[in-house]
């Protein structure tokens, strides 16, 4: 059996964490490659590695060396060799590190560097092989993870290597230069090894037990997911679940190889598992939904004009203005006479929003747009939920009865989630009272 086993920031933030990783790796001995992220924060108001990398990318910029921020990596680092009595030049390590990252003047580049210097600590602290991945991992022209040849390259570099350490985050575009992933691509990496090297299981170690039902932050009394379908994590992922990253699922969907999602300070908590649909075995204690996730701030462009069913091309319109300015659209409800365009608020400031909804008037002679703004988006995900009667109804049913407002409803063709839409100051109220309707 084969085990990849991907630590987080918090695994990684200090001596005692790495310590602890030794245990849980040599505590079984199918966990033979281990991919591991930046350190962490080790408290409250600590700063990560990653945070300060960037900082040292923009102090390259404006005064040509990153000196003054890379200090407070290099004491860090210095400090976690020195506390792990461990016998490596880090010091050696650490000039060149800063060295490259003035001469690249790449921003992704520096951001890689806290998964790379940790990797590099961590293979030595397990006695493992170190692994770069940018010798490994390969994304395209596009931008895109180049997911057969870096397969490929996994299989061939890591196959005859018993054991391993490869820094998560980054690889290497088609030019040759380090490319990191979205922040999270850790978990990513994991998942790619995981494929490529045909494991049986990848476990993601992190802060917490598993994933919850819903934020408990919000309920503090959320109960834990014991197993969750590929399809559902994605849903919540993307909605805001922080367990996982949402990206991370797509790797080992292709081989299915099911992923346990563990905690590092806990490791004889059970965990969450994540599996292929046909692998989920159902229990007689299941809810009817799996879980609530949500994200604020989206703006809504209702857009109206009667006959709209009748103008060929009338939605191709309306995207490409949205395309034209360079915007995601998160969701796209419609109706007869009517379209809703869901966007993210974040890329609508400084004057963004007036100048789209004036193209998209000029464009398609809509009979009205109206601008809904602070709107939040919450899913409720389940599989079982198109089987089930009155799922729809018991949810709105609970919000009605707390006097919330639904601004949008959207439900996908899997019939996998239900997404509404309600004012960013009923959030939370909105999560509490989907969580009580259904547990």
């Amino acid at each position: 059996m084969i085990k990849v086993c991907k630590f987080g920031g918090t695994s990684m933030a200090d001596a005692n964490s790495i310590r602890q990783v030794k245990n849980i790796i040599e505590a079984d001995a199918s966990r033979r490659f281990v991919v591991v992220s930046a350190p962490g924060k080790r408290f409250k108001d600590d700063i990560k590695i990653t945070d300060m990398l960037y900082r040292c990318y923009d102090e390259v910029v404006e005064f040509g060396t990153c000196k003054k921020s890379f200090s407070i990596i290099r004491e860090r680092f210095v400090q976690i060799v020195k506390d792990l009595e461990l016998d490596l030049d880090i010091d050696s390590v650490l000039d060149k590190t800063e060295k490259d990252i003035d001469e690249s003047k790449c921003p992704d580049f520096a951001a890689s560097r806290g998964e790379y210097l940790s990797a590099i600590v961590t293979a030595a602290f397990l006695g493992f092989e170190f692994v770069d991945a940018a010798d490994i991992i390969r994304f395209d022209r596009h931008g895109q993870l180049n997911k057969d040849y870096t397969a490929d390259k996994v299989y061939n570099a890591l196959n005859d290597v018993e054991k391993a350490v490869i820094p998560g985050f980054f690889g290497r575009n088609f030019q040759g230069e380090i490319k990191t992933f979205s922040r999270g691509g850790s978990d990513i990496t994991g998942s790619i090894i995981a494929n490529g090297i045909k494991a049986d299981l990848y476990e993601n170690w992190t802060d917490v037990s598993g994933f919850l039902v819903c934020d408990p932050r919000i309920v503090p009394e959320a109960k834990a997911i014991n197993q969750i379908t590929y399809k559902e994590v994605r849903e919540l992922s993307y909605m805001g679940a922080s367990v996982l990253h949402a990206e991370a699922i797509a790797p080992v969907m292709r081989r299915r190889i099911p992923i346990n999602i563990k905690n590092t300070f806990k490791p004889e908590d059970k965990g969450t598992m994540i599996v292929p649909n046909d692998m989920y075995q159902a229990s007689a204690n299941d809810s009817v939904i799996t879980g609530i996730a949500g994200k604020k701030n989206f703006t809504v462009l209702l857009i109206e004009k009667s006959m709209m069913n009748a103008e060929v091309g009338f939605i191709r319109k309306v995207l490409s203005v949205v395309e034209h300015f360079n915007i995601c659209v998160e969701h796209l409800p419609s109706g007869i006479d009517t379209l809703s365009v869901i966007l993210s608020s974040d890329q609508l400031k400084d004057g963004v929003l007036s100048d789209l909804v004036n193209e998209i008037r000029e464009n398609v002679n809509p009979d009205y747009i109206h601008v809904m703004e602070n709107v939040s988006l919450i899913a409720t995900v389940g599989h079982g939920m198109a089987r089930r009667h009155g799922t729809a109804a018991t949810l709105f049913t609970a919000l009605a009865n707390e006097n919330i407002n639904i601004k949008m409803i959207d439900q996908g063709s899997s019939e996998l989630n239900i997404i509404i839409g309600v004012a960013n100051s009923d959030y939370e109220k909105c999560i509490r009272a989907i969580y009580k309707a259904f547990n």
